[in-house]
């Protein structure tokens, strides 16, 4: 009888399969507000609208909407089978022909430091993303000195220490630090043959990358320097070397670029442990996706290769 319970009739053996074109006149007209607007977007007229709900009304043997002078609103039984009908819908849509074998993308959401992102990330990626069309990659940048972060992402590059509160990191680099100049630099304020030389050069400072080890591996017991620019972020600080404004400490897979291009060179042989490295970052909480886990791979591997010096030189031979 009308007004009998929703799952009742859905239960009810005597129930026919509706009709596609009464559903979707159904979801329309619920979705959009009113018959006219679904009319609108089926291409049909209202009446027809009206005809096809009406007749999926006696088939179900209840009242989809409550009709007035002013429209008709969904009842409640309305509310609870266009819940249905859309779960309905959207399996029909994914199984339609037109969609069969398409793989459905995978997001990825990255957030990676800003020089990871410029000078080893950006770079590789064509490779990532050729082998893996079906991973929708997003990447964002976090500020690692203010400790600011998008939220939400599936992995993180982080650079310090490795130890992240849940977080699971595997580390990606295991680079020296070394300090470089660009060639004008080292002509106009050279040469810089023993480290008591540096007395004369201006030392780029940052805070991701202190001078005091490098300092103390060279023999000189100075102290972390007080005077001359200072740069939040190790990509600055290498782009101020490279505009000629004086040393700065860095890591081959940040600067292997302009290394081999010549547009930096090493300043005396002397090269250290690295007292951060970078790191791949999971939630310890979250077991890792395909496309984590496909990502994770290919940059152990990409991190790898830039870490190389080229044709095999070793650093002193740079």
């Amino acid at each position: 009888m009308r007004g009998s319970s929703l799952r009742s009739a859905s239960l009810s053996k005597d129930v026919r399969l509706p009709p596609l074109a009464a559903i979707q006149a159904f979801e329309a007209a619920a979705r959009l507000g009113s018959f006219e607007r679904a009319s609108e977007e089926l291409f049909v007229t209202a009446s027809a609208i009206g005809k096809r709900i009406a007749a999926l009304e006696a088939l179900l043997d209840v009242s989809l909407f409550i009709r007035s002078s002013r429209g008709a609103t969904l009842s409640a039984a309305g509310r609870d089978y266009l819940n249905q009908v859309r779960t309905a819908l959207d399996l029909l849509s994914d199984a339609s022909l037109h969609k069969r074998g398409e793989p459905k993308p995978e997001p990825l959401r990255v957030v990676s430091t800003p020089t990871f992102a410029r000078q080893v990330l950006i770079p590789y990626l064509p490779g990532f993303t050729a082998a893996h069309p079906e991973v929708e990659l997003e990447i964002m940048l976090s500020i690692p000195y203010l400790d600011i972060m998008p939220p939400n992402a599936d992995v993180w590059v982080r650079f310090g220490s490795g130890k992240y509160p849940g977080l699971t990191a595997r580390q990606l680099t295991s680079d020296r630090v070394f300090a470089v100049c660009s060639p004008a630099y080292l002509a106009d304020h050279g040469p810089f043959d023993r480290p008591e030389d540096l007395a004369r050069a201006g030392l780029l400072r940052c805070p991701m990358e202190p001078w005091r080890p490098w300092l103390a591996e060279a023999g000189l017991d100075w102290p972390e320097p007080s005077r001359g620019v200072w740069l939040v972020d190790l990509g600055m600080m290498l782009a101020a070397a490279r505009a000629g404004q004086g040393l700065a400490l860095t890591r081959r897979s940040l600067a292997a670029e302009w290394l081999d291009e010549g547009k930096l060179v090493r300043v005396l042989g002397i090269d250290i442990p690295g007292e951060s490295q970078y790191h791949l970052c999971t939630e310890t909480s979250r077991p890792p996706g395909n496309a984590v886990q496909a990502f994770s791979l290919w940059l152990e591997d990409v991190c790898e290769q830039a870490s190389q010096w080229p044709r095999g030189l070793a650093a002193s031979q740079e």
